[in-house]
């Protein structure tokens, strides 16, 4: 099962099975069909035979339940929502007893990212990572930069530049390669999007820096918004957006420790996260104490575009299987390993030459 996000997620999710030799029905999501037919064709012009890799659209029920009851069911390649493959792999476990053998599941689901910036973080950097890894792609990315730990002493010259940024970014159609920024992919996704905004927006412990703005007239759009959360447990601190909303929480730099457990602790997920500093020693440390909060670990840089393979994606925690997509790692739970052994010459006798001691 694919997500509409991204593009080569769909062409690698049912490939990597095949690959190993399996068949696979390819269940791609509702928004993004058109190009899961091409990828298809384009599979079967370089050689696929019919047959292996089966497309088959439609709502998630009705492709899902039927595919999940059958006995010959072997695994589940799942890029997606949390809810839906907690659903999946409680619906997997309640039929296990049909199945032919246990099912390999394979799920990378949501993120909730953090960028963490130490007060010895270059301050360009660290807003340019933040504006590029929020709001590209309309932040509808699972590994998008949604949460934000700044010191308070750099906070002022932080904000400057990355507002002063943010308010640079040209919205509008896709086809316009000026715009950073397009639509968001379809009416519930605007809606739930929306529904943060107006949060931050009504609420006493944040307020909206930049953006804010929602409009539906033509297309779906929703301007690039940087909240600051006073409290660092606000529920857009802790919720999965999926959309182009940054919120930001300043701590005392007094309280880096403080600030690094929230940042640890706040997210049941565990995809991926950044950190921005210029002392060597802090990175080990943070890299240290943060290994279980992201599964993709970035120094330096924006906590998005994962370069498969040399830097397989996958994330632990509510984030999925952390089976790292685009790696051999992945590959091998697609493949049901087989021992051989032969003996060349074979014992005639059942004693052990132990049993002769005394």
């Amino acid at each position: 099962m694919t997500p509409f996000n991204f593009t080569d997620i769909a062409a690698n999710l049912p490939t990597a099975p095949a690959m190993m030799g399996n068949t696979v029905v390819w269940k791609p999501a509702s928004s993004a069909v058109y190009s899961a037919w091409f990828i298809l064709k384009l599979l079967e012009a370089a050689g696929l035979p019919p047959g292996v890799i089966n497309l088959v659209p439609g709502p998630g029920r009705a492709v899902g339940d039927p595919v999940l009851a059958s006995p010959h069911l072997a695994g589940l390649h799942f890029t997606g929502s949390t809810g839906v493959f907690q659903g999946m792999w409680r619906t997997i476990g309640e039929n296990l007893p049909r199945y032919h053998t246990y099912p390999r599941i394979v799920g990378e689901t949501g993120g909730k990212d953090f960028v963490f910036v130490h007060p010895s973080a270059d301050v360009d950097a660290a807003a340019t990572a933040l504006v590029r890894g929020a709001f590209e792609y309309q932040g509808q990315k699972c590994s998008a930069a949604s949460r934000a730990y700044v010191p308070e002493s750099l906070w002022p010259a932080l904000r400057e530049r990355l507002l002063g940024m943010v308010r640079e970014i040209k919205m509008g159609e896709v086809e316009d390669f000026t715009n950073f920024m397009g639509a968001v992919i379809d009416r519930d996704a605007y809606q739930r999007i929306a529904k943060y905004v107006e949060i931050a927006r009504s609420s006493s412990e944040a307020k909206i820096l930049v953006g804010g703005r929602c409009d539906d007239a033509k297309g779906f759009f929703v301007e690039p918004t940087v909240v600051e959360a006073r409290n660092p447990r606000f529920q857009l601190m802790e919720e999965e957006i999926f959309g182009p909303v940054l919120t930001v929480h300043a701590y005392a730099d007094a309280r880096l420790d403080e600030a690094v457990e929230l940042c640890r602790t706040t997210s049941p997920y565990g995809l991926t996260g950044a950190v921005f500093a210029r002392d060597r020693d802090v990175i080990v440390d943070l890299t240290r104490r943060l290994e279980d909060a992201a599964g993709n670990f970035y120094v330096n840089d924006k906590p998005t575009g994962a370069v498969v393979g040399q830097q397989p994606f996958g994330g632990a925690r509510a984030s999925g299987t952390n089976d790292k997509a685009g790696s051999i790692a992945n590959l091998y739970r697609w493949t049901s390993l087989r021992a051989l052994k032969e003996n060349f010459d074979p014992p005639t006798r059942f004693e052990y030459p132990f049993m002769k001691e005394k």
